[in-house]
Parts: C-alpha cells; sequence; structure tokens
C-alpha cells in the first residue's frame, strides 16, 4: 500500500491524461484541425477542476455540465469537437488580448490562457450571476500561465476595467449582432468568432474588423444556447421567447421548402401578435391545471390559429430536430455532421 498521497494525484492525472489524449486523436482522425498549441492546452487543462459532474460524456465528445441555476436550466462545457473547432477559427497566438463573451464555467478561459502564455490576457464577461460566481470561483484557486479576469457586461465600458485593446473575441452563445460595447474595442485586423442569428439554428460566423467595414466569413451551422440569460430562463409560454422560436423556424423551414403566401402571412402576424403581448403573463409551471393551461392568453391566441397552424407545426418539428454530433465517441452512434447541441451559454 502506498503511503504517500502524491501517487494517488499521479495514478489519477496519468488516467486523465490518457483519455483526453485517446480523444484528440479520435478527433484529429474524423478530421477536426488540431494545432500543436491547442493540443498541448487541451492536454495540460483538466475539465475536472470546472465541473463537479461526471466527465464520461466529455471523453465521449459531449457537452458536460457544470452549474445547474436556481431556475433550473444547465450550463454546460462545451462538446471537446466544438472546442476545439472555436479555438482553431479564433487564431489565437502568444501575447494576445482575447475576450470571452459567456464563460462556460471557466475551463474554455483556462485553454485560451495556456495558448496566450505570460504576456497575454483573457477577460470574460460573463452575464448569468450564478455562472460568474462559478467560474471565479474555480479561477480563484487556478494556476493560470497570465491573466485571466472576470468582469461584468457593464465594465466593457469602463476603460480603467479594459486594460488594454482585443485581439480576439469569442462569443459562446448564440446572439443577433456584436454587442454595440464589443465593437470600438477590437483592434484593427482582429476579429470576432461566435454563433449568430435566432435561438434555434446559427451560422458560425468569423467577423474580422477591416477599418471601420466588418468582413464576414461564414464557418457553417451551429445551434448554441443563447447568450442573454434571460431568454434560456423564460417559461415555455413566454411570448416573446415563443415569437423569436417561430419566427427562427419560419427562416430555417422556409428556406428548404415553399410556403404559400397566405400562411407565410399568416405567422408573420402571429410573430407580431405575441410580440404585442404583455410581459406580466400567468405563470405555468408543472403543477398547473389543465384549465389554467388552456386558458393561458399565449394557448388561446394559438388555439384561435389553430386551423391553419396545426398542420404546420409538425413541420417545423421535423426540420428543428438537431442530433449532437460527436465525432470524438468510441460509440457506434456519432450523430450526424452539421448540427450541434450545446443549448446553454
Amino acid at each position: 500500500m502506498h503511503s504517500n498521497p502524491l501517487w494517488l494525484f499521479s495514478s489519477n492525472e496519468g488516467v486523465r491524461m490518457r483519455h483526453m489524449s485517446d480523444l484528440i486523436r479520435r478527433l484529429k482522425d474524423a478530421g477536426i484541425p488540431f494545432n500543436d498549441s491547442i493540443k498541448s492546452a487541451m492536454e495540460e487543462i483538466d475539465p475536472s477542476f470546472f465541473t463537479d459532474y461526471d466527465l464520461d460524456p466529455y471523453y465521449q465528445d459531449k457537452p458536460v455540465p457544470f452549474l445547474y441555476t436556481d431556475f433550473g436550466t444547465t450550463r454546460t462545457i462545451s462538446a471537446p469537437h466544438m472546442i476545439a473547432t472555436l479555438l482553431h477559427h479564433l487564431e489565437v497566438f502568444v501575447g494576445q488580448h482575447v475576450l470571452l463573451i459567456g464563460s462556460k464555467g471557466g475551463y474554455l478561459s483556462a485553454i485560451i490562457d495556456r495558448i496566450v502564455g505570460p504576456e497575454g490576457i483573457v477577460t470574460i464577461i460573463e452575464p448569468h450571476d450564478e455562472v460568474r460566481i462559478h467560474t471565479e470561483e474555480r479561477l480563484e484557486s487556478h494556476n493560470a500561465a497570465g491573466l485571466i479576469r472576470v468582469i461584468r457586461p457593464d465594465d466593457l465600458g469602463n476603460e480603467n476595467k479594459m486594460i488594454s485593446r482585443i485581439d480576439r473575441v469569442l462569443i459562446t452563445g448564440s446572439v443577433r449582432e456584436i454587442p454595440e460595447s464589443v465593437e470600438p474595442l477590437v483592434l484593427d485586423g482582429g476579429f470576432v468568432l461566435g454563433p449568430f442569428g435566432g435561438p434555434v439554428h446559427q451560422r458560425l460566423l468569423k467577423k474580422e474588423k477591416q477599418g471601420e467595414e466588418w468582413m464576414d466569413t461564414d464557418l457553417g451551422g451551429v445551434v448554441f444556447g443563447p447568450m442573454d440569460a434571460g431568454e434560456s430562463e423564460t417559461g415555455p409560454l413566454d411570448p416573446n421567447s415563443l415569437a423569436n422560436h417561430i419566427e427562427d423556424a419560419l427562416d430555417l423551414v422556409g428556406g428548404l421548402i415553399e410556403i404559400e403566401e397566405s400562411t407565410l402571412v399568416r405567422v408573420i402576424d402571429l410573430i407580431a401578435a405575441l410580440r404585442d403581448m404583455p410581459p406580466d403573463m400567468p405563470e405555468i409551471d408543472e403543477g398547473s391545471s389543465e384549465e389554467e393551461i388552456m386558458e393561458h392568453p399565449v394557448v388561446d391566441l394559438l388555439m384561435s390559429e389553430i386551423d391553419w397552424l396545426g398542420p404546420l407545426w409538425p413541420l417545423f418539428s421535423d426540420y428543428l430536430s438537431v442530433d449532437i454530433l460527436s465525432p470524438g465517441s468510441t460509440e457506434e452512434d456519432l450523430g450526424m455532421f452539421g448540427g450541434h447541441e450545446d443549448l446553454v451559454p
């Protein structure tokens, strides 16, 4: 029996390194790009430092939770293939200042910190209070290579908080456009990488700043949860959230099949009607009665449109189903390429 406790740590670390090395090998075999700096950083940073949940899904190339919020939503560390893909397109170099919008529990910032090194800076903007506290706590005892900072969204406009201009911005949740407070902070020639679109599907875009212009490179379709914490923590009958989802579904389905003009007008009118509803809707939960549900104003509106909406709804559902892509998994069912389930920022 070993009396030295370092033996157990060394043994566990060896197992983790083998798991990570095997995962990276499978990802590379599946065509996921890795340079030496990304490979080294992912091998060096232990994801268990940033989550207390089982890491078996992570080593099968799937997202893993790091936090369940008081509202009941799950916050995850992205699947390894997505982390590697984002880092590849982010083109991070030693000494750069990287702004990370959405912390992913601190894990992603720790990897980027290893890449930018002692002269680099990683600034995290985390809009969700519980996630920010979790991230700060985990990073306090993390041995960073350079400087990792966690600040609030309001601090973006504070020159004392923003130490220097930014070379790279990585957004880890869906947004419709670059936040106004971020645009002037990006150096000429720098760029913003993130999922741009609605709540159901987005395009992964690299937006490069060239003078006063932004030049877009489309890197494909993805599905991320919303960056706005309020969007991910709304009830199922929140009218504005439902309007956003229907609008996004219409955009996706409308690009694949032909929809009659009269039906298109009705969908647009329904979206407008949902957005015109007052924000203080009655709350519906698992304990609500059938009568309470049917009398809810949103349900009442949807039922009034059921004659034309009913046949269309299954079509939306068929096109909005997303399979998890796990090219680094050892399991036979690897999911469908072209999708990514990362439903919380």
